[in-house]
């Protein structure tokens, strides 16, 4: 089990640093060949703080089952996309709200929630039959090429009437760098990405074999988590800078892009069985802080805020949800 435990350690650590690697290569490789910081923010940037749980979704759903195993399948991966997306808005807005009050006001972000909660009645609805469809996950990949390219046309669009979180975006790039350096880092964190991905996923398995759980619920906890620290190490330092716009920019996105890319991904690879404790606990909880996330984002009475008080109301959520789920 020990061994197991420094698997699960190890391919977290890794995959968090070459996360952050190949988004900086990517982001310089893209603007030193003229793309625009904008574009650059809102795509490159935006699939790199997502890359753990894409490379865990395409790894998980590669890997290979003893013949004793029953229902082998990408377990990891499905309980990874539900388990991030309830992290982040738990336990990643819940402490950086702790931090400092988060202030929305960003249009860009008031517009994107309608497409959370659309795409969320999709995936329930595709998992209604407890099987994702290879079909169902090309709708998922289709819907997350639209999404990008929805997005790209509004920052556009929205640049113009100086939205506040896009030009937190632009602020937020990482720094420019030689375009032999850029490939550098970009080459060596899509190796890492992969290398650390297969740990994490070998750890995960083991573990969960030799606890007697299944590996869904190891994805929806331990890897969830341990996916989602650049979400909240980001959130926090944007909300240091007072760039409150982004800290909740960065979810909402993320979430959109686990429901549409990682489910997606090992739908088209493997077309996955979904456990019934997925559609009867974990995604109630998971729609319901988007519920929660809407209101606080709209605002009941003035402009949308998430305070203090909301913030550790979130967290004990995450906790009491880690309670029940794991024990």
């Amino acid at each position: 089990m020990i061994e197991h435990i420094a698997y699960i350690l190890v391919g977290i650590t890794l995959l968090v640093w070459s996360a952050d690697r190949f988004t900086d290569g990517a982001a310089a490789v893209a603007q030193n060949f003229g793309v625009s910081r904008l574009i650059v923010g809102l795509t490159i940037v935006a699939i790199g703080s997502s890359a753990p749980e894409i490379f865990v979704s395409i790894l998980d759903s590669f890997k290979t089952c003893a013949p004793d195993v029953e229902n082998c399948g990408p377990e990891v991966a499905i309980g990874n996309a539900i388990g991030s997306n309830i992290t982040n808005v738990a336990l990643v807005l819940g402490i950086t709200a702790l931090v400092k009050p988060l202030l929305i006001n960003s249009g860009m972000i008031k517009r994107e929630i309608p497409i959370l909660f659309v795409v969320s009645f999709a995936v329930l609805y595709f998992f209604w039959d407890l099987r994702l469809s290879h079909i169902e996950g090309i709708i998922l990949l289709s819907s997350l090429v639209a999404y990008f390219i929805w997005l790209v046309h509004m920052g556009i669009k929205s640049r113009a009437t100086n939205d506040r979180m896009l030009e937190e975006i632009v602020d937020e790039l990482p720094e420019q760098m030689s375009s032999p350096k850029a490939i550098f880092w970009l080459f060596l964190g899509l190796v890492l990405l992969v290398v650390s991905s297969k740990i994490l996923i070998v750890g995960a398995s083991g573990f969960a074999l030799q606890m007697g759980v299944s590996e869904t619920l190891i994805g929806l906890t331990i890897v969830a988590l341990g996916t989602s620290l650049p979400e909240l190490a980001a959130s926090i330092s944007a909300v240091l800078k007072n760039e409150h716009e982004i800290a909740i920019g960065n979810v909402v996105g993320s979430n959109i892009f686990n429901l549409l890319g990682v489910l997606g991904i090992p739908a088209v690879i493997a077309a996955p069985m979904v456990e019934k404790e997925i559609l009867t606990i974990d995604y109630p909880v998971m729609f319901g802080l988007c519920i929660l996330l809407a209101v606080l984002a709209y605002g009941i009475r003035g402009p949308g805020k998430i305070n203090r008080l909301a913030g550790a109301i979130l967290l004990a959520a995450f906790i009491g949800y880690y309670i029940v789920r794991v024990f």
